[in-house]
């Protein structure tokens, strides 16, 4: 490996734990949280712990609210895809097979996006491996998200049949949130807000306009707050964080570039690359990547980045979907595909999926009977 792996502490709570300790809860069982009522799991896309503190005094309601400071570890790749698949499953990456934004097909050469290829490149559902809690917990479940989400592949993927209710203004969806789970005891609602993550993705969490839509986010949460009916807990969390990328750090990969001698196919996401390489040109592969590139990403063989558990057990049928080559991105670069046509995803500022606290660390906030 390039260089030793971060290591999560030894207490260190899993987003992947996240609905059921809730759902625990609502028995007076949860060994994380009070009991209650009913139950909303708020994510706020794209907000890390590193995010909110360092703009705390934009988000007063919701920094006041984190004064434990506890915190919680998203997957890796710290991405939506994978994440949201593992809040919403309980399960790890290596299990329910969504391994980063764009994967490979095993058997293919076709890279699918793994957010929306459902809908783009003809996913089918089972390609999500895992159950996903809303059928397995045995409970009344809400999804309150924007209404473009309603019926998309990924929503049937990682929340089965669970009743969607959609709105596009924040503040009515904090509403529909607070009301189902008053009206529904025993309930768990998954309320998702994805405001700061496309801002960010933009513009950069460091901007202006980043900043002015965390304070609608802060004013969203303490309306909720304020909407809860006595017995209702929320656990407001996140996905992952963002580092910002600014275009003089791109590493653009260029025709001719000898880290692309033997890769085949690039998959995964700016900061943490799926390289897949030609038959019997995987070792060299590591090999040009960790003289090029060790001082500032971590380089693993697929076989590596399975025995650092860092997605889990990963089952057979899932391995072929990682790259023979994973690259995650350690200093503020991001890798882009200079040979491809669209330029677009090089004008994004925002960036997540790698291994930093920065991306991985994520607030676990507690409202209502949570508090």
């Amino acid at each position: 490996m390039s260089l030793s792996l971060p290591v999560d502490p030894p207490r260190a709570r899993s987003l992947t734990r996240v609905v059921p300790e809730m759902s625990a809860a609502l028995d007076g069982r949860s060994e994380w949280f009070a009991p209650a009522r009913s139950a909303i799991v708020w994510v706020l896309d794209g907000l890390g712990v590193f995010n909110l503190s360092a703009r705390a005094g934009h988000a007063r309601f919701l920094a006041d609210a984190r004064a434990k400071k506890d915190a919680a570890r998203t997957v890796f790749p710290s991405t939506t895809a994978a994440a949201l698949t593992s809040l919403l499953t309980g399960a790890a990456p290596g299990e329910h097979g969504i391994v980063g934004y764009r994967a490979r097909i095993p058997g293919t050469d076709h890279v699918a996006n793994q957010l929306r290829g459902w809908d783009t490149d003809g996913l089918p559902q089972s390609f999500q491996r895992a159950a996903p809690l809303s059928q397995t917990l045995g409970r009344p479940f809400f999804v309150v998200s924007r209404d473009e989400y309603a019926r998309t592949g990924f929503t049937e993927a990682t929340l089965g049949s669970a009743e969607f209710h959609g709105a596009d203004d924040l503040d009515q969806r904090v509403a529909l949130a607070a009301d189902l789970a008053a009206r529904h005891p025993g309930s768990l609602v998954y309320l998702y807000a994805p405001d700061l993550d496309a801002v960010g993705h933009r513009r950069g969490w460091e901007s202006d306009e980043w900043v002015a839509t965390l304070e609608r986010v802060d004013a969203a949460a303490r309306l909720l707050a304020r909407s809860l009916e006595r017995g209702t807990g929320v656990v407001v969390t996140s996905d992952h964080g963002m580092v910002d990328v600014p275009r003089h750090r791109h590493v653009l990969l260029e025709e001719g570039s000898t880290l692309l001698e033997g890769v085949h196919l690039i998959g995964g996401e700016p900061r943490m690359l799926h390289l897949y390489a030609e038959p019997g040109a995987a070792v060299a592969v590591k090999e040009r990547w960790l003289a090029g590139e060790a001082s500032r990403s971590w380089v693993l063989s697929r076989a590596e980045l399975a025995e650092s558990g860092l997605m889990g057990p990963i089952d057979e049928e899932v391995s072929a979907r990682i790259g023979d080559v994973v690259v995650a991105a350690r200093s503020g670069i991001a890798y882009y595909d200079d040979r491809l046509a669209d330029k677009a995803p090089q004008k994004m500022i925002g960036q997540h999926g790698s291994l930093t606290d920065e991306e991985r660390v994520v607030p676990l906030i507690r409202l209502g009977a949570f508090a």
